[in-house]
């Protein structure tokens, strides 16, 4: 009988011990579901934070990609963006003299179905001296890929293809993460598709010969956000419409390309001067006080007051005749404190709206 009572107490135990292997096996995962939400968390507040970051949309993407490549530990990653008319890779970790075959992904046949369904595909060898099926004269580099198209609102924008050295090495990991990961690209992609519009529409001003306001959104910015505070000046050229009737368009251009001539040639050039819209024109002091900046806007208004234009006239005969009419500009002047990172499209919305309601005789220089 007692052989029996320790068979039921072993019994006992083996069930005990298989429960409490069952319990910790579920904390162990909980634990690894809560870390790795928490991983998830951290990296998607790395990308928000290079989202923030004053530089450009390519950077913005060659960063996230340095951010998966360390986190998930990646050996390769390589993010390829079509445009509509090419594909272009926007971030790798890859050699360059592999990127002709890694942007050329779609016309592999093996990713064409994943692209048509917008399924991930996972392919890998089996042999350390096998190759992948995209690879054309590149042995031991990759032995195992995992291929991501990308998609906005059903719009075709991409891929992400990850890479290893090894073989089977994705066998085993969380597709779900992946593709949280993917989700974090896009999200991405959608935050800084308005920052690439306004880089692609930055131009130059043909009467001024600035650029346009566009510039100060983009490249300039980066060079604000270099100082805690800068001064944005806001200048009106008050009487630009009286001169386009009085005397003529001509001379009203004639007027903006003096008026700039001579604001570029005393103007530091660390500070930023664009056109921002019509008669509107704006000078971002990086780096320097209201207080700092105010006696050279006064004497910079005063100077170019006194400049005069000459009207630009058509008729030959009055020029024989030795007939002048000068043109003299006026103008409205705002400064306001930027501090870094704020929205510096709200400051330059108030100066114009402060403008465009001054009195058509006011010709001051104001803080706001």
């Amino acid at each position: 009988m007692w052989i029996i009572g320790v068979i039921i107490v072993l019994v006992a135990i083996i069930i005990m011990l298989i429960l409490f292997n069952i319990k910790i096996h579920k904390e162990i995962n909980n634990y690894k579901n809560i870390n790795q939400k928490i991983n998830g968390l951290n990296v998607l507040q790395d990308f928000m934070a290079t989202v923030g970051d004053a530089i450009s949309v390519d950077e913005k993407i060659r960063k996230i990609n340095e951010i998966l490549i360390e986190e998930y530990d990646i050996k390769y990653s390589t993010i390829v963006e079509f445009n509509g008319t090419e594909y272009v890779i926007k971030a790798s970790n890859v050699e360059e003299k592999h990127w002709d075959n890694l942007r050329s992904l779609h016309n592999e046949e093996i990713f064409r179905d994943s692209i048509t369904t917008a399924t991930p595909k996972y392919i890998t060898v089996d042999q350390e001296n096998e190759r992948l099926p995209y690879q054309k004269s590149e042995f031991g580099r990759a032995k195992a890929a995992m291929f991501f198209p990308l998609y906005i609102e059903n719009v075709y924008i991409g891929y992400w293809i990850i890479e290893s050295g090894v073989p089977h090495a994705f066998d085993n990991i969380d597709t779900t993460i992946l593709e949280v990961v993917k989700d974090n690209i896009l999200s991405v992609f959608r935050i800084v598709n308005y920052q690439n519009i306004v880089e692609s529409l930055t131009r130059e001003d043909y009467y001024s010969a600035l650029k346009t306001s566009e510039y100060l959104f983009n490249e300039g910015r980066k060079i604000i956000d270099k100082y805690t505070t800068s001064t944005i000046c806001m200048i009106g050229i008050a009487n630009l419409e009286r001169i386009n009737k009085e005397f003529n368009r001509e001379t009203g251009n004639q007027v903006i390309i003096d008026m700039c001539d001579y604001i570029k040639e005393n103007l530091s050039s660390e500070y930023i001067f664009v056109r921002y819209m019509g008669p509107k024109f704006v000078i971002a002091f990086s780096g320097a006080e209201v207080d700092g900046v105010t006696r050279f806007v006064i004497d910079l208004k005063n100077a170019v007051e006194n400049l005069e234009v000459e009207m630009v006239e058509d008729n030959k005969e009055n020029n024989k005749k030795g007939k002048k009419r000068i043109a003299k500009i006026k103008l409205n002047i705002v400064l306001t404190t930027y501090y870094k990172g704020t929205a510096l499209e709200k400051i330059l919305k108030k100066q114009e709206e402060y403008i465009d309601n001054a009195p058509i005789t006011e010709y001051d220089v104001n803080n706001i």
